[in-house]
Parts: structure tokens; sequence; C-alpha cells
């Protein structure tokens, strides 16, 4: 059997706040991904996904159909919509079917992440200490790049800017009114240099794919892309990990370096072939040091880049064209499915006022999670 994997179909929900429960959700992005590739829920012939808060993946069967197929829950922090894809992608190859649905969702209440300490292997007083709280190591790792690197904060005004332009011109994010830079530098500091409209939002939302065999895909109707590469990869040591107090001497190691180079290895292309990007943005500091460790740029080299407009929908470097976490806020379980669904619309032409000029032929997406894990994939048409 063949080992090449192609997305058939693809969907997802408006992010931010909703009436219906999380499940409900992901019901709605599945059937939107099964109309995409045209098919009905009986032809799936295994299905992976999960959510952080949201409930269990494989009760969804419920309200889409009771068929008996295998449907594995999966659960990696903001990495579980990567991890239920690359898991799709294992299926397909090892013949365990040949249509196959990854699915990522969640709905969180308002206000901060609250995770247990407990779960994470920490003590209890890691909460009591208020050692739990991410944006302040958000805001640390941050400060320590920009005095590294010769980064200003202007530099991450000018990234949130882009997002809200973005998703302005996303019907289904969830900030879509623009924001100058001007108007995030003064919204406020939470944990310097980043300031409120800096960072994502905690959110509801989900985002399905239906992944097929190439053989499978010629049944079907729609506009497959291939999936060249997805590799996953958890941190080594020497890593500025989310919860740590604090880190080694030296050079900091990077979980998304890992991911990204396994993922432009198995693909056997470069950062230089990618026509547009999906990095994680869960605040502006992110989205810089993640076009350097995904290899599209040397550090420091962030500063011209975004300034010139490199980054735009009209750039040499398209990133996060539908507004990235920060336009769309963040359910933890279909971040990185979202990701996946952008670049598949860039790539078929499909993305409206926000399509990307010249017709993009390679995407790439990377997510990365507390305390430690990226997943990144190649796209190609």
């Amino acid at each position: 059997m063949s080992t090449e994997v192609l997305i058939c179909g693809a969907g997802r929900t408006p992010f931010g706040r909703s009436e219906a429960t999380g499940r409900q959700l992901a019901v709605d992005a599945v059937n939107a991904a099964l109309a995409d590739a045209g098919i009905a829920w009986s032809r799936v012939g295994a299905a992976f996904g999960g959510s952080d808060s949201a409930g269990l993946a494989d009760t969804l069967v419920a309200q889409l159909g009771l068929i008996g197929l295998p449907f594995v829950n999966v659960k990696n922090g903001c990495a579980t919509g990567g991890s239920a894809l690359i898991s799709a992608v294992n299926a397909i190859r090892s013949g365990m079917a040949d249509v196959v649905l990854a699915v990522g969702f969640d709905k969180h209440p308002r206000g901060a992440f609250d995770p247990r300490p407990e779960d994470w292997g920490l003590g209890a007083e890691y909460g009591s200490d208020g050692l739990m709280v991410t944006t302040q190591f958000f805001g640390m790792k941050t400060q320590r790049y920009l005095h590294d690197h010769q980064v200003t904060s202007r530099t991450l005004a000018l990234v949130a800017e882009k997002a809200y332009r973005n998703g302005a011109l996303t019907p289904e994010a969830w900030r879509r009114k623009p924001l100058s830079a001007e108007e995030i530098l003064d919204s406020g500091m939470v944990s310097d240099p980043l300031t409120r409209f800096m960072f994502c939002s905690p959110g509801a939302g989900a985002a399905a794919l239906v992944l097929c065999s190439p053989e499978a895909a010629r049944t079907m109707d729609g506009s497959p892309v291939t999936l060249r590469s997805a590799a996953l990869r958890t941190r080594r040591h020497g890593s500025f990990e989310v919860f740590s107090p604090s880190i080694p001497a030296g050079e900091p190691t990077s979980v998304s370096r890992d991911a990204s180079a396994e993922a432009f290895e198995q693909a056997g292309l470069g950062p230089r072939d990618v026509d547009v990007c999906q990095l994680q943005d869960t605040e502006s500091g992110a989205e810089v040091m993640h076009m350097a460790e995904c290899g599209f740029c040397e550090d420091g080299e962030q500063e011209r880049l975004v300034a010139s407009g490199a980054t735009g929908i009209g750039g040499a470097l398209p990133v996060n064209t539908d507004g990235g976490c920060i336009a769309n806020g963040e359910p933890i379980g279909a971040s990185g499915l979202r990701q996946v669904y952008e670049i598949v619309q860039q790539l078929r032409g499909r993305a409206g006022e926000r399509q990307v000029p010249g017709s993009p032929r390679v995407g790439f997406t990377h997510v990365y999670g507390a305390p430690g894990v990226s997943a990144c994939t190649v796209l190609s048409r």
C-alpha cells in the first residue's frame, strides 16, 4: 500500500464563545469535513480525536452514527490536534483504514487556563505559590529573546496588529476588529513585555480533517491536498519549558526546532520551499521566536521582516493568514487542526479575502504547547 496520505476533507466551526457544547461543535466540524470530502460517516474506517476540557471524542459516535469503527481518544495539551493527525496518518500508512478522521475540539470557561499542578507531575505548592500562571513564562521567555537578539517590543505589537487584520478577513475568527500597533502597546502590561492584546484567549471551537489513501481519494469528490509529513517531538534537556522555575545554563534547546526539522526531512523540502505557514502564536513573542526556531529566518531577523510586511498576506512569507491564535482564540484541542484547515484552504485557493496571491503550492504548520511539545506538518498540492 502507498505511504502517501491525502487530506480530502476539512471543516471547522467559528471560534470564540458559543452556546453549543464542545461536543456539538465537534460534530458540526466533522460533518463539514465529511461534506467537503463528499462522503458519508459510514465510509470512515477509523478516527482519532480529543479535547482538553470538553469531553471524550469517542462519544461523538452517539451523534455521528454507531458504525462500530475504532475511535481513539487523544489528549496532549496544545498538541492534541497535531497528535490526532499523526495518529490518523499512521493508521493509513499501516493499512488500518483507507479513510480516517482527525478531530479536535474544546470549550473553555472565561478567564485564564487553570491547570492542576498534580496533572503535570508537580507539587501542589506550584499552584499556591502562583507558578502555574503561563503568562509569566511566556513573558520571561520573550524578554530573554528580545534582549539576546535585539528585537523590540514594537515588533511584538506589529505581529498582533497583523493577526487582528487577518482575523478581520476570516469569517470564523473570534477577534475580527483590526487594532493598531499603538492600541496594542497601550492595552495594559500583563507580563513584561507582553501586553493584553498580544495574547490569545481560551475559547470554544472545533476542527476536523478527513484523511485518505490515494486509492480512496480517486473515489471521492473534492480537491485533495497532500500531507507530505507530520512530526511530533517532546522537549530535550535544556529547553525553556513552561512551569519550570529554572533552566540550565547555555543556549536553550528547542522542541520546535526538532519537530520542524523532522517534518522538513520527512517531506524532502525546506523552509525556503514554503509559500504560506501557520506558527503557534499563543502570544506575539511566540510567533517571533518560532519564525527562527522553524527555520524561516535567523534569530534577530524578525525585526526587519515583520516591519517590512514580509509576513503579511501579500508578503514573501505569509504567517498566520487566518489571524492565528491571537485572532481565533485557543480551544486547545482544535488549534492544531485549525492551522491545517487554513493551509488546506490556501493551497486550494479557497481562502477568500485572505487568499495568498500567486497560487501557493507548499504550506507548513507548527504548534507548541506546555510544558514543551511541538507538532509540525508540511503540505503541498
